[in-house]
């Protein structure tokens, strides 16, 4: 199958592509790597009157550390992420993750921010965003807003992008000196759609952590910050018993689909199995590896 017809206009800079959009509105999109608008339209899934090509906007690539923020231009590949130095000092989770999205090819023409823009919940960049506390940047008919990346993701490939709006760049917390990461996924193969996987960002203060944050892929209609759980694990001694607890309450925060990989109680029995893989390795705790109750 084809896409249907389209028009296509290709951006010149980043006013003509938002002029574009506010002109079009929701009978436009935008594209940038192309390696999700693209299968998409040749399923026929979406139907856009207009393509908007913003890949040579060079404004909207780069990385750079302003401060105690690392900012990442939207066209920024992940070949890109994956080679720079900046990801791997202020944001190593990512640097983690990135090396298991898709294949070379595809890494080679996707964007970071059309990963996020596309919300597909079973990608591994928008749980990371949630686990590093980063922040969207968006431009559109009404100037430049920031978005946190709890609030930004609302369902499956929907966020609080408008039909006006473009999305510019990443704003991410530069990692703290006593910080530390952890990032792991189920797939059939590396680089296939994760059946689960996990991005986590934490303090550690001695044997506790200061700060826990959970961030779950392919378990629901988004990525999904485990609150209830990190809640649970920090500020206290854990124990393989309280381990237990908050597994049972991270399966609580879960809700997964069914499809042909798993089914909703492997996903939430695979997603315990990583949060005791989590804190085994973080904490260098091997008896918590049996501690989840899986």
């Amino acid at each position: 199958m084809k896409a249907s017809a389209f028009a296509y206009a290709r951006a010149t800079s980043l006013a003509n592509a938002l002029e574009l959009l506010a002109t079009h509105g929701d009978k436009a999109r935008v594209l940038s790597g192309g390696q999700s608008l693209i299968p998409a339209m040749n399923l026929r899934l979406v139907s856009p009157e207009l393509i908007v090509d913003i890949g040579d906007l060079g404004e909207l690539r780069g990385i750079a550390v302003k401060g105690e923020t690392l900012v990442i231009g939207a066209l920024t590949r992940h070949a890109d992420l994956l080679k720079s130095s900046h990801i791997v000092k202020c944001a190593p989770l990512l640097a983690a993750a990135v090396a298991h999205v898709a294949h070379p090819a595809i890494r080679n023409r996707g964007t970071i921010g059309g990963s996020l823009a596309q919300a597909d919940p079973a990608s591994e960049l928008p749980a990371c965003m949630l686990a590093l506390g980063a922040t969207i940047v968006v431009r559109g008919k009404g100037g430049e807003r920031r978005i946190a990346a709890e609030e930004f993701f609302t369902g499956i490939y929907e966020t609080k992008l408008g039909p006006q709006d473009l999305l510019v760049a990443i704003e991410v917390p530069v990692a703290s000196p006593g910080s530390a990461h952890f990032f792991q996924e189920f797939a059939r193969r590396h680089g296939d759609y994760a059946i689960v996987g996990l991005a986590a960002q934490v303090m550690q203060q001695g044997d506790r952590f200061a700060d826990l944050r959970l961030g779950f892929f392919a378990v629901g209609d988004t990525p999904v910050l485990a609150k209830a759980a990190a809640a649970m694990l920090t500020g206290v001694a854990i124990t393989p018993e309280l381990l237990a607890e908050a597994s049972a309450a991270l399966a609580s925060e879960l809700d997964p689909h069914e499809d042909q990989q798993a089914t909703p109680a492997m996903r939430r029995h695979l997603a315990r199995v990583l949060l005791a893989r989590c804190l085994a390795t973080l904490l260098n705790r091997p008896d918590l590896q049996s501690g989840a109750g899986v």
